[in-house]
């Protein structure tokens, strides 16, 4: 069974060499958390310039849905490329995008009465989002939570709420978007319990922010994450969607299901919202759609989205490549890669639990498929998040081969590529376990 392997010291010498390259012209604002560069992959693992090699368990940031240059997905690019590589899918037709439009709107929950819009990121699929909710509802206020990560353009940083880094001296943002607390059940808001911890943001957004804040026929959108990502990797209770449904009906609010990182497969479903029970009105992707080319897109009902041409458009969005990729992921994961995300998601939640029986400090472990949280605390009564032991772990699985990132505060993630097998869950949790034993 292969396992990491650690030739050099980290960084090695020829990621040192380019390290300084790096440092003299690349932007400051990039936040890299490993000084090595890497130079090849292969399905979990990726190889540096200096010789070593990692098991990856951030898949590029939840992207490279069907591993690192898989050959069925290399294969698929390879052949567009040598026909068609670009004609800008916003003023000519192409086979590819008709293909993979047609075959999201089967596959988007409610379809496939569905069109779509075709961009080259989350961010950029959220744009169009919001850009539809107003131009179709004519009203001008967003809700959106905290904790929430949508990107970073203008926009879509408008409706994020996950660090304060990230919107600081970027003032003024979107106007009109009004915050609300996301149902967290492990450190649930207002006052709350776990079992009411739904009702109680409901009763908010309906008795406080509609009542003293914004008028309800003036929200075009109430814009979420199935599952939060970037603020923690919370999962909601399972109440909590079909009651803001109701909500949003009420008052004829769309709900735009931002499935950026929790889509394309990565929860044991195709889409995170199916294991909620509901259907929103527009959803956006990225990431995970076309396992590590640029592609997103927000897709919407028919009748919603009938706007008019030169209404929004994108110059790469929906890229041949993009689109070649994309179609052969989705016939991988119809083809046993969703299934393989739910099982070896579970067999690895059952042993990090196995770890929280050993070490107090692991306060939660929560997530759905291969999207999946371990939560640190100083003290599992108050449930105060330890970033500190946090970074450390992070670091330590990383020199014994093991790359992971983190979330929200206190939040050690891991997601692997659907393709992982449990023989790479085993060697990840022969090294996690190691790594937990130093740091406890």
């Amino acid at each position: 069974m292969r396992k990491p392997e650690i030739r050099t010291e980290l960084p090695g010498p020829k990621s040192r060499e380019l390290l300084e390259l790096d440092h003299a012209y690349i932007s400051p604002s990039y936040t890299r958390l490993y000084p090595v560069f890497f130079d090849r992959g292969e399905g979990v693992w990726l190889w540096d310039v200096d010789g070593n090699l990692f098991l990856d368990f951030t898949a590029g940031i939840a992207v490279n849905t069907t591993g690192h240059a898989h050959p069925e997905i290399v294969k698929a690019a390879s052949a567009q490329m040598q026909r068609l590589i670009h004609m800008s899918g916003t003023d000519f037709y192409y086979a590819p995008q008709a293909r993979l439009a047609a075959k999201l709107a089967e596959i988007v929950p409610g379809g496939p009465n569905r069109r779509v819009f075709f961009a080259n990121s989350g961010a950029e699929a959220n744009e169009a989002a919001l850009k539809l909710s107003r131009y179709k509802t004519r009203r001008p206020i967003f809700i959106a939570f905290y904790g929430a990560f949508h990107g970073r353009t203008f926009g879509a940083l408008s409706l994020t709420a996950s660090k304060a880094v990230q919107r600081r001296y970027f003032s003024p943002l979107l106007p009109q978007v009004v915050h609300i607390p996301y149902p967290d059940p492990f450190r649930p808001p207002l006052g709350a319990t776990p079992d009411t911890v739904s009702d109680a943001v409901v009763d908010y957004l309906e008795h406080t922010v509609f009542e003293k804040l914004v008028p309800p026929e003036e929200v075009a959108a109430i814009i979420f994450e199935p599952i939060q990502g970037e603020g923690g990797y919370v999962v909601p209770p399972d109440d909590f969607f079909p009651k803001l449904k109701s909500v949003a009906d009420r008052y004829d609010i769309l709900l735009v299901d931002d499935e950026v990182q929790a889509g394309m497969g990565r929860t044991g479903k195709m889409f995170a919202i199916e294991h909620f029970g509901i259907i929103p009105d527009i959803v956006t992707i990225a990431k995970g759609i076309a396992s590590g080319l640029p592609l997103g897109a927000m897709v919407a009902r028919k009748g919603l989205m009938d706007w008019v041409p030169g209404a929004h458009a994108s110059t790469f969005g929906g890229n041949p490549v993009s689109c070649a990729a994309a179609l052969k992921t989705i016939e991988m994961l119809e083809g046993g890669l969703v299934e393989n995300a739910a099982r070896m998601g579970a067999y690895f939640m059952e042993h990090l639990r196995k770890f929280m029986d050993r070490y107090e400090w692991i306060g939660d472990v929560r997530g759905k498929g291969l999207m999946i949280g371990m939560d640190l605390v100083k003290d599992r009564k108050t449930r105060e998040g330890d970033s500190e032991r946090r970074d450390k772990i992070i670091w330590k699985a990383y020199e014994k081969g093991l790359l992971l990132l983190g979330a929200g505060k206190s939040v050690v993630r891991f997601v692997p590529s659907l393709t992982v097998t449990r023989e790479e869950m085993d060697v990840a949790l022969e090294i996690l376990e190691k790594v937990l034993q130093e740091v406890g």
